[in-house]
């Protein structure tokens, strides 16, 4: 295609016109490059439990390596109901309330889809993980954002208020708060509960960090909240709960009539996912502690790397929830934090993502995250190298 063939199209007829390669991708990929330490993308870096991948491979050998129903495997679901159950004491019906999917992504494009029409309103929080505006937009709706505070990341639940009217279609929540690390509480939930009473808004809850909490603070899943689980799409991850995120397995629990809908798009998106692994996953996650001790787990690593960061210049609170830690480099440099973020990848060979890629306007607040899913070696190099900053 000729450069000006490239131009007319990328002007007239691009879906996503402002839309750029993924944060992720482009830090990820400079590490790769200058052979840097990966502290940005967020994937852990020792193995699953071997017994797990055994229940794969017993599967394949078992002769699960055709398409798996379009839902998903029956007993997977039914399982993910009784968690629900036991975890929430939740309903879910496995065969009309629950669907696999290709990871948590792909459940939210889904969702977003299956629901949001031409103009549209869609409030997201921000900052927020990247597919959730793209994704509104494709579709033509608008997204509607909403600058958390950025040293708190709480919600203001009366700018919230404000903000709804006739057009607004969908609201995008995320707890724990994937980069802030920061958890909602009760209170969020029983005052969403009550802005969202008596409309027909619907929600996105999403929770692929939910057995990621630490200091014994708990998860308010939304279907703790009957006035939110009706209109609710909650999003699930297998790939953060159990350290395979190449895997790509994850699933969405919504009522009835919400789960209809999604699966109309769901047959045509991806149809059905990886049969072996939904058979493995239908006998792992019957054990609870598989997914129960995960908390402290990685409390103990966010502990681990914050205890070694304490003779570093960079400020930190420690993070609530997920596999994500803040660090406010204020005292070190006024550079942007994309450019910072990049420097500290080529000079000092250590990758982070930079905030202000998520904050409304790329808000800039001198913040890096960084992932601490990593061995204990690997946060040791990690923490010896920024704390020579």
């Amino acid at each position: 295609m000729s450069q000006n063939m490239s131009k007319i199209f990328s002007e007239n007829f691009s879906k996503l016109p402002n839309s750029k390669t993924s944060i992720f991708a482009i830090m990820s990929g400079l590490a790769n490059k200058e052979n840097a330490l990966n502290l940005s993308q967020g994937f852990p870096d020792f193995k699953s439990d071997s017994h797990l991948i055994e229940l794969v491979n017993k599967a394949m050998l078992n002769g699960y390596n055709q398409y798996a129903p379009m839902p998903g495997v029956y007993g997977l679901r039914e399982a993910i109901a009784e968690k629900f159950k036991k975890l929430y004491q939740a309903k879910y019906n496995p065969e009309t309330e629950i669907t696999i999917t290709a990871g948590g992504t792909q459940a939210i494009f889904t969702a977003i889809t299956a629901t949001v029409k031409k103009d549209d309103e869609v409030i997201i929080f921000k900052p927020a993980y990247d597919c959730y505006e793209p994704t509104v937009e494709l579709v033509g709706g608008k997204p509607i954002a909403i600058q958390l505070d950025p040293e708190s990341f709480k919600i203001n639940w009366e700018e919230v208020k404000s903000l709804i009217n006739s057009k607004t279609r969908m609201v995008i929540i995320n707890s724990p708060h994937n980069p802030s690390g920061k958890v909602l509480s009760k209170e969020d939930m029983q005052q969403l509960e009550n802005i969202l009473k008596n409309t027909n808004i619907l929600l996105i809850s999403d929770e692929v960090y939910e057995h990621i909490i630490f200091d014994n603070q708990s998860h308010e899943s939304a279907c703790l909240y009957p006035g939110l689980k009706e209109r609710t799409f909650i999003i699930a991850s297998f790939g953060k709960t159990f350290h395979n995120t190449g895997w790509k397995m994850g699933y969405c629990a919504a009522p009835a009539y919400l789960t209809s809908e999604f699966r109309k798009v769901h047959q045509f998106n991806v149809f059905s996912v990886h049969h072996p692994t939904q058979v493995a996953l239908a006998t792992y996650i019957t054990n609870e502690q598989n997914y129960l001790n995960l908390g402290d787990f990685y409390q103990q690593k966010r502990d681990f790397f914050l205890n070694l960061m304490k003779e570093s210049r960079f400020k930190f609170i420690p993070s609530n929830g997920t596999y994500f830690q803040l660090l406010n480099f204020s005292n070190i440099t006024n550079e942007n934090d994309f450019d910072f973020a990049k420097r500290l990848t080529i000079e000092n060979k250590i990758a982070t993502i930079p905030i202000s890629v998520f904050n409304e306007q790329n808000l800039d607040t001198k913040v890096l995250r960084v992932c601490f899913a990593k061995t204990e070696e690997t946060l040791q190099k990690a923490a010896e190298i920024l704390c020579k900053i």
